[in-house]
């Protein structure tokens, strides 16, 4: 992992988003070769009939301050629902809920719940957090409330605030709650924004068709573990969380459409992409497996046994499962780890910010540029770009996982 740190300036961090998304600096390297331009001119880049794919995803309120009687202030971070199992079903909820979470302050925090009371049009409402067991760094955590009106939706709205990375060093504003969401977020879920997509604006996505470039969205509920450093001496050493993935059966045709030209908003949309393939490979593997067991291990894709069914035969298993199980929409967990050595079956082209040291993010870009990375960076870092998730952006080009489209027939007749 020593081979993945930089320096990083603190002037070279971007603390305040842009009020226009779309004039951030944009770095792109194809194929070798870098050069640079602003974001709003990404059109003029990309070929004729190229598949811009999104992450739809939508960022909670997922971060709860309590405040003891000794006024200790404890920050609880949402990470995973437990119970209900499901993000949809959790935030309907309106009674109690249990979640996976991290929990800041925790010494302070010795015995018993935590309550925080608001008043909500003249009535005092009640939130309670209980640790009801801890299972290393993370621990499981039932909330409760006192007013059935409102869902754990609502009660994230009142008495959460938008997670923003600690890097930023201030707490959340109404900026925050404005441009840490991207304009075409849908689903709630993630507890970090996919933030490749920050720099489009609701007039991008409209160009995209008059531009003759497709586009689809996909939904990839990001963990705070995407953005964990790797903090073992190798790669090997890494536990790459889990995140819950959801596509449609159109948009598994639109990809089958256009291999070779698929350009990934976000490592996020690159991880849920890539990670079709191996739903195919565990479909073929056991064609009647059980939902809750399409589960994509880390190191899957590093077994070559798991990598000889070729593309479209994995994504025609994944629509005949769909077909079978009569699912207009696939969901999975991917623990997939994407790290040099890794080699992509899907996506062409990777729209990304410029990531922390040692972190799997940048790992995931060096996989795609081929050892590249370094290069890329020293020139960002010369040429004024700033970093993280307000930053710049980058589009990388890799032609060699481009494929002949007649390969490729439509599969939905």
């Amino acid at each position: 992992m020593s081979e993945y740190e930089y320096s990083l300036p603190e002037d070279k961090i971007r603390k305040r988003p842009l009020k226009m998304r779309e004039s951030a600096k944009l770095l792109i390297y194809d194929n070798g070769e870098i050069k640079e331009t602003v974001f709003s001119r990404f059109f003029d880049i990309l070929p004729r009939q190229s598949m811009i794919a999104l992450n739809a995803t939508k960022v909670i309120n997922a971060r709860i301050f309590f405040r003891k009687d000794s006024g200790a202030k404890i920050e609880i971070m949402c990470l995973k629902p437990i119970h209900p199992s499901e993000y949809e079903s959790i935030l309907k909820q309106n009674k109690k809920c249990v979640w996976e979470c991290f929990v800041g302050n925790l010494a302070k925090w010795k015995e018993g719940p935590l309550v925080n009371s608001i008043l909500i049009k003249g009535k005092s409402t009640s939130l309670t957090a209980r640790i009801l067991k801890t299972e290393g760094d993370v621990h499981i955590i039932e909330f409760t409330w006192d007013n059935e009106a409102y869902t754990f939706a609502r009660i994230l709205e009142i008495f959460g605030s938008i997670p923003i990375p600690p890097y930023l060093n201030r707490k959340a504003d109404s900026d925050d709650l404005d441009f840490y969401q991207t304009t075409y977020a849908a689903i709630p879920g993630s507890v970090a924004s996919p933030t490749a997509g920050l720099h489009f604006n609701r007039s991008t996505i409209t160009q995209l068709a008059k531009r003759d470039i497709l586009h689809a969205y996909l939904v990839l509920h990001v963990g705070a573990g995407t953005f964990k450093p790797v903090t073992s001496n190798t790669i090997g050493g890494h536990e790459m969380h889990g995140e819950r993935f959801f596509i449609n059966d159109i948009y598994i045709d639109t990809f089958w459409r256009c291999i070779g030209r698929i350009i990934a908003v976000g490592t996020t949309t690159a991880r849920a992409i890539e990670s079709i393939y191996y739903l195919g490979v565990l479909i073929s593997q056991n064609p009647d497996i059980m939902l809750d067991e399409l589960i994509i291990d880390q190191w899957m894709p590093y077994n070559p046994a798991n990598n000889e069914l070729p593309v479209k035969e994995a994504l025609q298993n994944v629509v005949a499962y769909m077909k079978k199980n009569q699912m207009k929409v696939i969901a999975a967990t991917t623990h997939i780890l994407i790290v040099p050595g890794y080699k992509f079956k899907l996506v062409s082209g990777l729209f990304t910010n410029f990531h922390q040291p040692q972190s799997t993010l940048l790992l995931m870009v060096d996989a795609f540029v081929e050892g590249n990375w370094k290069r890329i960076y020293d020139y960002a870092l010369d040429h004024d770009f700033r970093f993280l998730s307000y930053g710049d952006g980058s589009l990388l080009l890799n032609n060699s996982i481009a494929t002949s489209p007649e390969d490729y027939a439509l599969m939905w007749v």
